[in-house]
């Protein structure tokens, strides 16, 4: 059984113990995050696609951690002014694992 799921602007294809990487959400390491927007559940049988989302469907997620994605770094540089900007950024990320997927 799968399930596509919809969290921090992205879509995820997970299934039962998979481990992504996911921005920000509430909570601590050990904590239980439900999600409900889930865009399409799948089994051996059928599958449901949700027009925009499944109704009664949820996914319960387990928090492992919390990380930072990779360094993104931006220049600008304006030409015959002498201006150059260089800024970073990193994305706080949310390990988490898969508990359960309900239809």
């Amino acid at each position: 059984m799968y399930a596509v799921i919809q969290t921090g602007g992205k879509q995820y294809r997970v299934e039962e113990g998979s481990v992504i990487d996911v921005e920000l959400l509430p909570g601590e390491k050990g904590d239980s995050v439900s999600v409900e927007k889930v865009l399409l559940v799948s089994d051996d049988k059928e599958t449901k696609v949700g027009r925009p989302s499944v109704e009664g469907a949820s996914v319960q997620l387990e928090i492992l951690g919390h990380t930072k994605g990779p360094k993104v770094t931006t220049f600008k540089k304006i030409r015959r002014h002498g201006k150059q900007l260089k800024k970073g950024h990193r994305q706080q990320l949310v390990s988490v694992r898969v508990a359960s997927i309900s239809s």
